[in-house]
């Protein structure tokens, strides 16, 4: 009899366990669908405005500011945007936003923190209209599928390795540590070939970034939260790898890009 209550028992425990692995499973699937979500509606959103803006900023041929250097004139929207000191504003907003939505996230409510994020995701597309003006239609494109590409290929390895990433996390957040500081130095440097080394670097930095992000992310379900800090760590998952592809994207698009004559 005693034979039978521990069998029983261990089948009872195996079909349990069984069944919260299921429910855990379920629920991380949930969870990062939320993250990819919210990351995807902010590119959409950023790349609407940004061609929304480009179309606002940029005039018929002989009807607009003509500017030196530039295929294009603008409207006084554009020229506002674009040459008036009102570009530093628009360059230094996404990081303000950044910063913001860092220091605050754990008093927003998980609604709020989205809209914040879907609102970041606007104010990068005016920041990133510029691009616009800069490179071509197709350059642009082919460097977006290229980082889709890439990052969809080093995201899944950072969800699925079992390997731990936290080592390598650590090593990339000094580089990219150095890299802001560098990026800052060659501000005054204006060095092209410099830049060049730079974005190479952000290529790679950000890719790793990508799968290390990816597995914090995925790290962050296990931790047992409620639904409503869940919800914000969803958020705040979608502002990390948000903000890995559009690093990996400017760069790509420096490093391929075709600009406009």
């Amino acid at each position: 009899m005693s034979d039978f209550d521990r069998n029983a028992a261990a089948r009872f425990g195996g079909r349990a366990a069984r069944a919260g692995a299921a429910e855990i499973d379920q629920g991380l699937r949930s969870y990062m669908l939320g993250v990819y979500n919210n990351m995807v509606m902010g590119l959409a959103i950023t790349g609407l405005v940004a061609l929304g803006t480009h179309m606002l900023a940029v005039a018929p041929a002989g009807e607009g500011v003509a500017v030196r250097g530039m295929h294009v004139e603008l409207t006084q929207l554009g020229a506002a945007l674009y040459l008036s000191p009102l570009r530093y504003v628009v360059m230094l907003a996404p990081l303000a936003f950044v910063f913001f939505f860092s220091f605050r996230i754990d008093r927003m409510a998980a609604a709020t923190a989205r809209n914040m994020f879907l609102g970041f995701s606007a104010v990068m597309g005016l920041s990133l209209s510029s691009i616009l003006l800069v490179y071509t239609g197709a350059s642009v494109a082919n460097a977006f599928f290229v980082t889709a590409a890439t990052f969809g290929g080093l995201s899944l390895y950072g969800y699925t390795t079992r390997r731990n990433l936290s080592a390598m996390g650590s090593f990339l957040v000094m580089g990219l540590i150095g890299l802001v500081i560098a990026s800052l130095v060659n501000v005054f440097l204006q060095s092209s070939a410099f830049q060049f080394g730079l974005s190479i670097l952000s290529v790679l930095i950000f890719s790793g970034l990508t799968a290390w992000d990816t597995q914090a992310i995925k790290e962050m379900y296990y931790e047992g939260d409620g639904h409503e800090m869940t919800a914000k760590k969803s958020v705040n998952g979608a502002l990390m790898l948000y903000l890995d592809f559009i690093n990996i994207f400017q760069s790509l698009l420096y490093l391929m890009g075709n600009r406009n004559n």
